[in-house]
């Protein structure tokens, strides 16, 4: 009988041990995952936010240059080639906040409502502005890209707004300028501002792999 018992307490033990390392391992990759995650931020539905959210990111496009300037702290990461409004429709000026992002958005125009797809005035990236009903979004019309041609949208080529969308995130600032003022000018056109740097995003953005915060935890047991 005491054998039985003192084999009935090793057992209760060994699983007592068990279950509060199962605990401990499960509280720590919770508290890695807030650190390494920066919390609870809710992505607009249905694309996923960027990771850097402290960084302060601006659009600035240029109606006369046809050209738009992504910045990040005051540094210029990307310029691309853009379409504008035509005559007719010209693009609207001001500052306006990014208010929403979709993938493959549907076109509505009179009535009618385009699915989307290769035949879609939109191309397969929506950047919605607080302007109601403009926004930055693709083409299907890419040889109008570096023109005045668009119903006042800003248009960008396929790789170039899909590599845009990932850099952005809703409540972003973008300012569409009608006249070239001096910084605009510094922007697109002084090369020692944009330099080797104009094409590097900051490794911040990159998010962390869910297997290298296992590693780490596993490394300190």
């Amino acid at each position: 009988m005491r054998r039985i018992d003192a084999n009935r307490q090793g057992r209760d033990s060994k699983q007592g041990y068990d279950a509060r390392w199962v605990l401990l391992v499960t509280l720590m990759l919770c508290a890695a995952t807030e650190v390494f995650a920066g919390g609870n931020e809710t992505a607009p539905s249905p694309a996923a936010a960027p990771a850097n959210e402290a960084a302060h990111r601006r659009i600035i496009v240029s109606i006369p240059d046809r050209k738009l300037a992504l910045l990040e702290d005051g540094r210029v990461l990307k310029i691309y080639p853009v379409a504008v409004g035509a005559s007719v429709s010209p693009s609207p000026t001001g500052e306006f906040k990014v208010i929403n992002r979709v993938v493959g958005p549907a076109y509505y125009h009179e009535g009618k409502v385009t699915k989307p797809g290769k035949n879609n005035p939109l191309g397969n990236r929506w950047m919605g502005l607080s302007k109601k009903s403009y926004g930055i979004h693709g083409t299907n019309v890419p040889a109008s890209i570096g023109k005045a041609a668009s119903h006042g949208c800003i248009r960008m080529g396929k790789r170039d707004v899909e590599e845009l969308f990932e850099l952005v995130r809703v409540g972003d600032t973008v300012e569409i300028v009608g006249t070239r003022n001096a910084e605009v000018e510094k922007v697109l056109h002084d090369p020692e501002q944009v330099g080797e740097e104009a094409a590097v995003v900051s490794s911040a953005t990159r998010p962390v792999s869910s297997a290298l915060v296992v590693a780490a935890m596993t490394n300190q047991f």
